[in-house]
């Protein structure tokens, strides 16, 4: 079976947001795309308190500072269009207050006819957090596994209760409901994490880092689920942050999907053999307006079925 693949959203300041994001998940819904995805960035530090990914020194791409809200953006798309899955890869979740995000996720889905991925991550920044964490940073495991939860009980069937940290619902009814159960999906790259997804979540986000390290965690995903006795299959989409060049990248440090896009195909049809099921090839951060973004991906989604992706 041919893997499924995903666009990202145009989210950036060099797209017109009420414009190019109807008019660019149109175009890929029509080239083909499965699916379509937003990321979330809540601000852009100045002076930065920290490095990118908690890392030290690692500067923040320019491009961060100005994302467009994931659930409006999601929200313009699903408008659009009437086939592609809309998708978050990710939601930054405790920065969301827990009842109010499942309320917004199931409204989504019933009005897209039950398209909705539910893509969450636990997020980094210190100053997103300080902006607009539910709770402290310290705290955002705890509360990505209540945010799970009230998504799970408000989604479920009424009356709907639920007691725990952050939110009590003494018994409610709370519509609308999802068109569907909508699946969950996690970031997960530490044992931790893994346990979480594998116990309470439906699928897999990783980004693409190089084909040994996903498939080195997928193989140990894979392996914790059968020693937890999970039965149920574990969803997956990887997702890619290209880097496109007009020319062929000629360096011997290229990145994985650092080029043009010949050399993102080569990439993507090397990432594909290790048998994930969905491959989110964001192309966004290059493009220098939606016509640019709309032709690129284009390109690329049919030289990747061409070579048999």
């Amino acid at each position: 079976m041919a893997t499924r693949l995903g666009l990202s959203l145009p989210q950036m300041r060099q797209y017109s947001l009420g414009k190019d994001v109807p008019d660019v998940a149109r175009a890929a819904e029509a080239t083909g795309y499965d699916s379509l995805w937003v990321f979330e960035r809540a601000l852009f530090p100045e002076p930065a308190t920290q490095g990118l990914y908690g890392i030290e020194g690692l500067p923040w791409p320019d491009q961060y500072r100005n994302v467009a809200d994931p659930l409006v953006t999601l929200t313009l798309a699903a408008a659009a269009t009437e086939r592609a899955r809309l998708g978050s890869s990710v939601l930054v979740a405790p920065l969301h207050i827990p009842f109010q995000l499942a309320k917004a996720l199931a409204s989504l889905d019933a009005a897209s006819g039950g398209r909705v991925i539910a893509g969450f991550g636990t997020g980094w920044s210190l100053d997103e957090y300080a902006a607009a964490g539910v709770r402290p940073i310290a705290e955002r495991g705890k509360v990505l596994d209540e945010i799970i939860g009230v998504c799970r009980a408000v989604w479920g069937p009424d009356p709907v209760r639920y007691d725990g940290r952050i939110t009590r619902i003494e018994s409610a009814v709370v519509g609308p409901k999802p068109a569907r159960p909508i699946p969950i999906l996690l970031a997960a790259s530490n044992k931790k994490a893994f346990t979480r997804l594998v116990d309470h979540a439906d699928g897999w986000l990783p980004v693409g880092m190089g084909v040994e390290q996903i498939a080195g965690q997928w193989q140990q995903l894979r392996d914790l689920a059968a020693e937890r006795g999970r039965t149920e299959p574990i969803q997956t989409v990887l997702r890619v942050n290209c880097v496109r060049l007009p020319k062929a990248y000629e360096g011997a440090d290229r990145r994985p999907f650092q080029g043009n896009a010949d050399q993102i195909v080569e990439d993507l049809v090397a990432h594909a053999q290790i048998g994930l099921e969905e491959i989110l090839i964001d192309l966004q951060g290059t493009a220098r307006d939606a016509q640019e973004l709309k032709d690129v991906a284009a390109e690329v989604f049919e030289k990747a079925r061409a070579a048999g992706v």
